[in-house]
């Protein structure tokens, strides 16, 4: 087989390529972190509208999306209830959001206790419990995709990409951009 010559690669999308950046900046800032939501806005629209970014903005492309963080928002235990109460201007062309979680084999989720905050405690201390960092993106356009990082392999190298990592996140976030 070989490798795919440069000038028959696959185009990388505008949405996976924010996606990925916003990604990488997340990760940056290492774990435990609360989640994180991004407006994603045309950078070409960003640059004319925000002058003051143009030194933020040299490198990036006019063509694609620039992850604007949503500072402020609130700590929830139920991240579908605060994605319903948000609405997106319409110069947003997207959304993205950060969030970690825990997962564990489905045995380990036999005899919780009833008491959520205990079942939550017993789900973290399971011996194989697995860290994990989501990043989901969608466009208005219906374009979505989402990112999978795992603590025990945290390098760039090692996120997963797929459509179908996390659908009920996707599809939530999505509803966002809806009017």
């Amino acid at each position: 087989m070989g490798p795919v010559p440069h000038d028959q690669e696959p185009t990388r999308s505008a949405l996976l390529t924010a996606a990925v950046d916003t990604e990488r900046h997340v990760a940056r800032l290492g774990w435990d972190q609360p989640p994180r939501l991004f407006a994603l806005v045309p950078t070409a629209l960003l640059r004319e509208r925000e002058p003051s970014l143009a030194g933020r903005l040299s490198e990036a492309d006019d063509t694609g999306y620039t992850a604007v963080e949503q500072d402020g928002l609130p700590p929830t235990a139920d991240l579908e209830s605060l994605l319903g109460r948000v609405a997106w201007p319409e110069e947003v062309a997207g959304v993205a959001l950060a969030v970690e979680r825990i997962v564990v084999p489905p045995e380990a989720e036999r005899n919780l206790p009833d008491d959520p905050g205990a079942a939550t405690d017993q789900l973290a201390a399971h011996p194989d419990r697995k860290d994990v960092r989501l990043l989901a993106a969608c466009l208005r356009d219906g374009e979505q995709i989402c990112l999978l990082r795992q603590r025990e392999h945290d390098s760039d190298d090692a996120v997963a990409i797929g459509r179908d990592i996390a659908p009920g996140l996707t599809h939530a976030l999505a509803a966002t951009l809806r009017d």
